[in-house]
């Protein structure tokens, strides 16, 4: 479709083609994303997803005669479309495939945000918020689920006609529900209201009651879409002649791989050669085999010759070539050097590493950018980030850290496995941990979780190797030797026993030190709660001094102690119970010790 547009600055007309705007459907897990892109569309993807939930991204081409003919609204209103209708990217949950992108922003024009009424901003709901707002991505939410209100009846064709024919006690329930999430949405920077009551749409998020079981809503919905395009696109929607796109995922077919891509600009012949990135942004050159656009509101492909922007296409290329997920391509015209300057930029931008930090990696550019962009705003720093598998190199690298900062010795992995070689040598090294999961915000909040406990880990031992509290309970009938040295068995009731360890009794008074301590006929370093062990106490008489002992402390000066108080975070309660034990024992014999 073509439409004439007067260039402002010479007077010329040129014929500009336009393209379908992308619009991507996102939103947490079960708020029904899917089922509400089917409702749009009209079919039953939902259906066929294992266990109803999205597992890859899919697309679906919405051409405008077809979409007129679910929306009977657009012709009624009297509304002219410019845009040959619509590309629907339809995500999984997690944030990081609202982040497609492109050169210079998004790949998305639009989103549509679904949210289910009765549930409100989930984790995941917040993630996809936190990345529309990164990618200044317009949008719309679509409060799903109505139908599950209390008293709900669908009463009329027309949404806003039905939102008002519903009892007094429903109307006030769907207030309440709608009310709560405007407020939250204020909570997270966006003002946003019933697309009722909104003249102002680049002012304020519209808010679309629906429901994808009864189809409420829906040609409502539809409409926005189609509105928001026609009136504020216009610009971004014009088609340039040169084509460029995104790799979404590579599939492999009997003996073929396949690359399925958004093309969002421009025009792709089968006889075009193309630049494909590389994870370090050098061009990989090849021609292609097979060119297949994607089928209008269905999941099949066919093959094609040419094929204009936007619309989800599937490759096969001419040569063997390493692609990965994420990256960008365009039509190669024997300038390597300008490709390359281009996508070294483009990655450069996105992936932006610290100089010292984690190891991350995702199964996608989008992916591992969302991932990045989640860990900026946790304040945790990545040194080195990849697309694939965690393998061997992540390991060593994050086996360096183990020597700098502790806490950074961690591999953290977005949707990716573990190479076998990786969790080997992974198991081989004491102190380098693997954490990965399917669910960003779920990986964030255990890489949180586990730094924050590892950071109070490293602090207690640094604590414990200057001052060291423990109570041992003497075992008498594990007297080995009575004297030059004393060897006797002990349990550790509470605390680290160390070597070269200063005793007190009850009565503060000195008991010795130990030399050394045996687990099992073995000399171990330390001892911790709940072991038996034998000590050794040179200088000691065991008959004479401790024959009548049934509990041993370690001995503290006033500093240590005033030391430990300081940090009692980093202490269990029954270590500060022992704490507040030794300064007792001290306090009987010197009343102002530790005051």
């Amino acid at each position: 479709m073509t439409r004439e547009i007067t260039n402002n600055e010479n007077g010329k007309v040129s014929n500009l083609g336009i393209r379908q705007p992308i619009v991507t459907i996102c939103g947490h897990v079960d708020h029904g994303k899917t089922s509400l892109l089917d409702a749009l569309r009209g079919s039953s993807i939902q259906e066929t997803e294992a266990g109803g939930i999205t597992q890859k991204i899919s697309f679906s081409l919405y051409p405008l005669n077809r979409l007129k003919t679910a929306c009977p609204l657009i012709d009624k209103m009297g509304i002219k479309l410019d845009i040959p209708g619509f590309l629907f990217i339809d995500t999984p949950g997690h944030a990081a495939f609202t982040n497609l992108r492109k050169r210079g922003g998004s790949l998305a024009d639009l989103a549509v945000l679904v949210m289910d009424i009765n549930e409100g901003i989930k984790p995941q709901t917040a993630e996809v918020l936190q990345i529309l707002k990164m990618n200044k991505t317009p949008f719309i939410i679509a409060l799903n689920k109505i139908d599950n209100i209390s008293g709900w009846r669908n009463l009329s064709s027309d949404l806003r006609k039905n939102i008002e024919s519903q009892s007094p006690a429903t109307k006030q329930n769907f207030a309440e529900k709608y009310l709560t999430i405007i407020g939250a949405l204020q909570a997270h920077g966006f003002d946003s209201d019933l697309y009722y009551n909104i003249t102002d749409f680049t002012k304020k998020v519209a808010l679309v009651p629906c429901s994808a079981r009864t189809k409420e809503g829906v040609p409502e919905l539809a409409l926005m879409l189609c509105g928001l395009s026609q009136r504020y696109l216009q610009e971004r929607l014009k088609l340039a002649e040169d084509a460029k796109g995104v790799i979404l995922e590579i599939k492999k077919e009997q003996n073929a791989s396949y690359m399925e891509a958004i093309l969002y600009d421009g025009e792709l012949s089968r006889k075009h050669e193309i630049a494909l990135s590389s994870f370090d942004g050098e061009p990989i050159v090849s021609k292609i085999r097979i060119l297949e656009e994607i089928l209008p509101l269905s999941t099949k492909f066919h093959p094609i010759e040419s094929v204009k922007a936007s619309t989800g296409i599937r490759i096969q290329l001419a040569d063997k070539a390493d692609v990965l997920p994420g990256m960008p391509f365009v039509i190669y015209k024997n300038n390597r050097e300008e490709i390359a300057k281009m996508f070294k930029k483009q990655i450069a931008d996105i992936i932006q590493t610290d100089k010292q930090g984690i190891i991350a990696r995702a199964d996608s550019l989008g992916s591992l950018e969302a991932l990045l962009s989640l860990l900026r705003q946790q304040n945790i720093p990545v040194i080195r980030a990849g697309i694939g598998s965690i393998n061997k190199t992540d390991i060593i690298n994050a086996k360096a850290n183990l020597g700098t900062n502790e806490v950074d010795a961690i591999v953290v992995g977005f949707n990716v496995q573990v190479d076998e070689e990786a969790d080997l040598l992974a198991k081989n090294y004491s102190g380098i941990k693997i954490l990965k999961d399917n669910v960003v915000y779920k990986l964030i909040e255990d890489l949180a979780k586990f730094r924050e406990e590892k950071a109070k880990e490293i602090a207690k031992r640094k604590l414990m190797e200057m001052t060291s509290i423990v109570k041992v309970r003497i075992l008498h009938q594990y007297v080995f030797r009575n004297t030059n040295p004393a060897i006797f068995g002990v349990r550790i009731e509470a605390g680290r026993l160390n070597h070269r360890l200063n005793f007190i009794d009850k009565t503060e008074e000195k008991a010795g030190k130990i030399k050394n301590i045996q687990s099992e006929n073995k000399s171990v370093d330390e001892a911790t709660e709940g072991m038996e062990v034998a000590i050794s106490m040179p200088g000691m008489n065991f008959e004479r001094k401790l024959k009548d002992k049934e509990f041993l402390y370690s001995d503290i000066s006033e500093s240590q102690f005033r030391k430990l108080k300081k940090n009692k975070e980093l202490l269990s309660p029954k270590e500060m119970t022992l704490l507040q034990e030794i300064a007792e024992i001290k306090r009987r014999a010197q009343p102002d010790w530790g005051m």
